[in-house]
């Protein structure tokens, strides 16, 4: 997938999960990196579990959970 491509994933992706885990908005950027680390977690967590995503829609859920699970890491550590 190209560079764009991920970018646009990453930041849907960031977006979406910073809109389910409601709190503090983070800003486009931070958002684009969520998603992008979020994706890289999501496909770890779904590989364990024997889950591929192959389309668009897939990478999408599958960087968002990740960006998820970041997050929660993240609130998590900071408490």
């Amino acid at each position: 997938m190209g560079i764009i491509w991920s970018l646009i994933v990453g930041g849907v992706a960031g977006w979406l999960a910073g809109q389910f885990m409601k709190g503090s908005g983070y800003g486009l950027l931070v958002n684009i990196l969520l998603g992008l680390l979020g994706g890289f977690v999501g496909n770890l967590v779904f590989g364990l579990l024997g889950l591929d995503a192959t389309n668009l829609i897939g990478r999408i859920i599958c960087a968002t959970v990740g960006a998820v699970l970041i997050i929660v890491l993240a609130r998590a550590v900071r408490k």
